[in-house]
């Protein structure tokens, strides 16, 4: 059974008004199989800007969320708490395990107005990631280099019907609109509170789908010959050619004005800063509007200057750097790479100096770090 106590509220008031509410009788979300609510408690949306418990037995999901003065501290296994999709699955290899994480996202947001790059912006209320890019990289004898988004129909990354799937360290996360999280969390208002971004401003979904990105697809057709696609359980040939029709993240561009929302995917509403998750791209924005701490920053990967994506999908391109590939594969948590946690190709050019763990300068040194790409489904 689910149960989900709410152990106290933080007082905002944003376009709802804080309640709580019993739902009771079987009802479909969407089209979705029958099922009740009997016996779990849904709060308003408001009520998650406060401490709270997450509890699912059924799912094994345990996250907790308490306040400081300064900051809402959520303690999480990253289990997700809904129905998932079948993993591993022919697209992602991977199975769900339990994760040991802490997040810390600043109380009292400060806008900046400054994008900076995110590989993860935000976390669900479930305490499940959202990580929109991949590590999935198209490569040309002709020199180009295309970055395959998550939400694509030319590669099969096994995402399931949350637009997610799994890391090698079992991590499920998010690459697009958290469908059960959206039914879940529900209250019938427009605006459904999902989850937190790493500066601390929340992030939701609007049913209504009234404001817009700001990103088109870019005029003409692509360049590249000979092109391929690699992971360490398939290879195959790649046609680049044709307009841009959403499969890279290079088809896009930010083009200010063009829609409602910021390059981070950002909206100011009634005088208070959020971010929303949309069915269009980029889905969940790549980038940040606020202050981060230094050491939040690294957790998501956050990078410094504008949030333009190059085509490799991050600024200027390029494939994850170590701290990147720390915060995947890193299963204990000791900020060192074992033999046990590499992954893919990585685990093959393993440990130059024999001491049982991969160096940054073992990493940078070695062709993956400069040519193929050590860890997949991302």
């Amino acid at each position: 059974m689910k149960n989900i106590f709410i152990m106290g509220v933080f007082a905002m008031s944003l376009l709802v008004s804080c309640n709580s509410q019993k739902k009771n009788g079987d009802h479909t979300h969407d089209g979705s199989e029958p099922h009740s609510h009997d016996n779990e408690t849904i709060t308003n949306v408001n009520d998650y800007f406060g401490a709270y418990d997450l509890e699912d037995e059924s799912y094994g999901t345990k996250t907790k969320v308490t306040l400081t003065d300064t900051e809402r501290v959520m303690v999480t296994n990253a289990l997700p708490n809904h129905k998932t999709g079948e993993f591993p699955n022919p697209g992602n290899p991977n199975a769900i395990a339990a994760q040991n994480r802490t997040y810390n996202f600043p109380l009292h947001p400060k806008y900046t107005g400054n994008a900076t790059w995110a590989r993860e912006p935000g976390v669900a209320l479930n305490g499940i990631k959202f990580e929109p890019g991949t590590a999935e990289v198209v490569e040309c004898e002709t020199g180009e280099s295309f970055r395959v988004e998550g939400l694509q129909d030319v590669i099969d990354l096994g995402l399931d019907f949350n637009h997610a799937h799994v890391q090698p360290t079992g991590a499920y996360h998010y690459h697009g609109t958290p469908t059960s999280v959206i039914n879940d969390f529900d209250n019938g208002e427009d605006l459904i509170h999902i989850g937190f971004a790493h500066d601390g401003f929340p992030m939701y979904y609007l049913k209504s789908g009234k404001y817009k990105p700001s990103y088109k697809a870019l005029d003409g057709d692509r360049e590249g010959e000979n092109c391929s696609y690699e992971n360490p359980h398939q290879s195959m040939d790649i046609s680049v050619g044709g307009h841009h029709d959403g499969t890279f993240t290079s088809d896009f561009e930010y083009v200010e004005g063009s829609g409602d929302l910021d390059e981070c995917n950002g909206i100011t509403i009634e005088g208070q800063y959020m971010y929303l998750v949309t069915n269009e791209f980029p889905y969940i924005g790549r980038c940040l509007m606020g202050e981060v701490s230094q050491k939040e920053g690294r957790a998501a990967g956050i990078g410094q200057g504008r949030g333009g994506q190059g085509q490799g999908g991050r600024p200027g391109g390029g494939r994850p750097s170590f701290d990147e590939i720390i915060e995947m594969m890193d299963g204990n948590n000791d900020n060192k790479i074992s033999k046990s946690e590499a992954k893919g190709p990585l685990n093959e050019n393993f440990d130059k100096n024999k001491d049982g763990f991969l160096t940054k300068e073992e990493f940078e040194n070695s062709e993956n770090g400069h040519g193929n790409r050590p860890l997949k489904n991302n």
